[in-house]
C-alpha cells in the first residue's frame, strides 16, 4: 500500500485545503494508495518548513509522499520511505537541507501557481506609481484640491507604453508580469540564468546575469521574480541601483534578500527612483521601525500577492493530480526542483 500524506490545514482560512478539495483527491486517489489528511493547524507562510505537528509526524512515518507548504526538515528524517515531497509553495529555500539534497527524493513546488494574482498585483503596483496614485491619495486624505502635481513641471505621470521594464526571472510568474505590462505598451527585456533558451512570450530579449549592469540603465521598471539562490542573493546592489534612470520604479516579489534594502530606501528618500511594490522583506514581518513605513511613495503589502482564494486551490489540485498520476505511472513529472540551483 503506498501512502500519501496531506498535510494543508493552513491557519489561514485561505490558504487551508477547503472540504472540496479533500473530496477531489479522494476521487484521484490511484488503485492501491491510501491518503491521510492531517487536521492539525499547520503554517503556510514563505516556503513553509516550519516544525511539524505531532498528527504530521505520525502521519509520514511511512509515507510515500508528501503534500504540505514546504517540508520540515524534522519531518522529512521521520519519514524514511518517503519518494516524493509536493509543495504548495513555490519557493523551496527551506527545503533545500543536507538531507533532502543528498537523497533521491524528488521535489515538486508550485511555481507557476501564483503567476496570475501575482501579476495583477505588481502591475496594478507599477500602474498606481506611473499614474501618481500615490499622491492622489495623499491629497485625497488631506482633502486638497489641487492638479499641479499632475500637470505641473514637477509631474512623474506617465503612461507604461513610456517605459522599458527589466524582468528578473522569466519563469511563471515573470512571464506573467511581462505580458501583464506588454498588454498596456511596455517593452520588457528578461534576465534568466540560461539566456540560451531564448525569450519567452511578452518579452523581447533575454540576458544573463552577467549582462545586468548594461541594461539597468534602460529600465524604468525593474520586477524582481527570481527565486533566492547564491546567485541571485543582494542582486539590486546599491551601486545597482543608482545605475537605474531617474524616476524608475523597483518592485520585489521575489524574496526580501534579493535587494539591499538600506540603498533602496535611499534612493527613495532622495527622491530619485520614483518609487517602489514591495510584498518581499528582509526580515518578515517588517520591523515597526523600518523606514518604508514612512515613504509615501512605496506600495507596501505583507507577503499576501499570491492570495486568490477562488482560484488557487483548483490551480494546485489541477497540478497536484495530474503530477500523482505521473508518479504513479512512473512518467515524467512537472514542476521538478533543480535541488542544486535552487529551484
Amino acid at each position: 500500500m503506498n501512502v500519501l500524506a496531506v498535510d494543508l490545514a493552513a491557519t489561514s482560512r485561505n490558504w487551508s485545503l477547503p472540504p472540496e478539495g479533500r473530496e477531489r483527491l479522494r476521487v484521484a486517489t490511484p488503485t492501491g494508495w491510501e491518503v491521510r489528511f492531517v487536521d492539525a493547524p499547520t503554517v503556510s507562510d514563505g516556503d513553509g518548513g516550519t516544525g511539524p505537528s505531532a498528527e504530521a509526524l505520525a502521519a509520514v512515518r511511512d509515507a510515500n509522499v508528501y503534500f504540505g507548504f514546504g517540508v520540515s526538515r524534522a519531518l522529512f528524517v521521520a519519514a524514511p520511505q518517503l519518494r516524493w515531497v509536493h509543495s504548495a509553495a513555490a519557493g523551496v529555500g527551506a527545503a533545500l537541507f543536507p538531507e533532502m539534497l543528498v537523497s533521491d527524493v524528488i521535489l515538486t513546488n508550485s511555481a507557476g501557481i501564483h503567476a496570475l494574482p501575482i501579476a495583477q498585483h505588481v502591475v496594478a503596483g507599477v500602474i498606481y506609481l506611473l499614474r501618481s496614485l500615490d499622491v492622489a491619495v495623499e491629497l485625497h486624505r488631506a482633502g486638497a484640491w489641487d492638479k499641479t502635481p499632475f500637470t505641473g513641471d514637477d509631474s512623474t505621470v506617465r503612461e507604461l507604453a513610456d517605459c522599458q521594464g527589466l524582468i528578473v526571472g522569466t519563469g511563471g510568474i515573470g512571464q506573467t508580469i511581462a505580458r501583464g505590462l506588454t498588454h498596456f505598451g511596455a517593452r520588457c527585456v528578461g534576465v534568466r540564468r540560461r539566456p540560451e533558451l531564448g525569450a519567452p512570450p511578452g518579452i523581447e530579449r533575454v540576458i544573463g546575469l552577467e549582462s545586468l549592469d548594461s541594461e539597468l540603465p534602460n529600465a524604468d521598471v525593474v520586477v524582481l521574480a527570481t527565486p533566492s539562490t547564491p546567485d541571485t542573493d543582494r542582486l539590486l546592489t546599491r551601486e545597482r541601483l543608482a545605475m537605474m534612470p531617474r524616476d524608475a520604479i523597483v518592485a520585489n516579489v521575489g524574496r526580501g534578500s534579493l535587494l539591499d534594502e538600506d540603498a533602496l530606501i535611499d534612493e527613495l528618500s532622495s527622491g530619485r527612483l520614483r518609487g517602489a511594490v514591495l510584498d518581499v522583506f528582509s526580515t518578515e514581518p517588517l520591523a515597526p521601525a523600518s523606514r518604508l513605513w514612512g515613504l509615501r511613495q512605496v506600495l507596501l503589502t505583507p507577503h499576501v500577492s499570491a492570495v486568490s482564494p477562488r482560484r488557487f486551490w483548483d490551480r494546485e489540485l489541477d497540478l497536484f493530480v495530474d503530477n500523482w498520476a505521473r508518479y504513479a505511472a512512473g512518467n515524467p513529472m512537472l514542476n521538478v526542483v533543480d535541488k542544486r540551483a535552487g529551484y
